[in-house]
């Protein structure tokens, strides 16, 4: 598994290694060895699967400290493109975004350490999105930003104008209004 570096610190890239013949694929999607020996040190206690049509966006959600999740995402079919907006103060990147498309052909997997709110749009016409967090979920501590909040700037890579997104999702704060709680270390 290769481990690629982002402009965001802590945000990382993993690009399994796969196996491919005639009879398709192959590839390990979860080590826990691997991943520590990488540095990531996490623990998941949760695995998430959700299905969405093109158009769709869902987020930028996250749970405040001390119910903060680490998340492990990955696309196993179709194709989506994948934010995380860095929510801790003091970081050299605070109110940063970054962002990169997941997809089945590119296999590759998205590392969105506690701190970051994390959100996605489905460029294909169905995208089965899967991701391990190290919390469980809490209904309380659950916080979000508006996905068009311009002050990101984030091109979410679809017609907005077009977009499908929650009731709950539309009436988040801007980021500037957002409940926060996390420091960068």
């Amino acid at each position: 598994m290769k481990i690629i570096e982002t402009s965001i610190p802590g945000l990382l890239i993993l690009e399994p290694r796969v196996f491919a013949d005639t009879r398709g694929y192959f590839l390990e999607s979860y080590n826990q060895q691997k991943l520590s020996e990488a540095g990531i040190s996490t623990v998941f206690v949760q695995d998430n699967e959700s299905k969405s049509g093109r158009g769709v966006i869902r987020g930028l959600h996250y749970q405040l400290e001390p119910y903060a999740q680490s998340k492990l995402v990955r696309v196993i079919q179709g194709s989506v493109y994948d934010v995380a907006v860095d929510c801790r103060k003091g970081s050299p990147t605070f109110g940063q975004s970054f962002g990169l498309e997941l997809s089945e052909e590119n296999k590759l997997q998205f590392f969105i350490p506690k701190g970051f709110a994390h959100g996605f749009s489905v460029l294909s016409e169905t995208a089965v999105f899967s991701y391990k967090c190290d919390a469980f979920y809490n209904p309380a501590a659950e916080r979000g930003i508006l996905y068009n909040d311009p002050a990101l700037q984030i091109n979410w890579r679809i017609d907005v104008s077009e977009a499908i997104v929650s009731g709950k999702d539309m009436i988040l704060p801007l980021f500037a209004d957002a409940e926060m709680n996390f420091e960068f270390k």
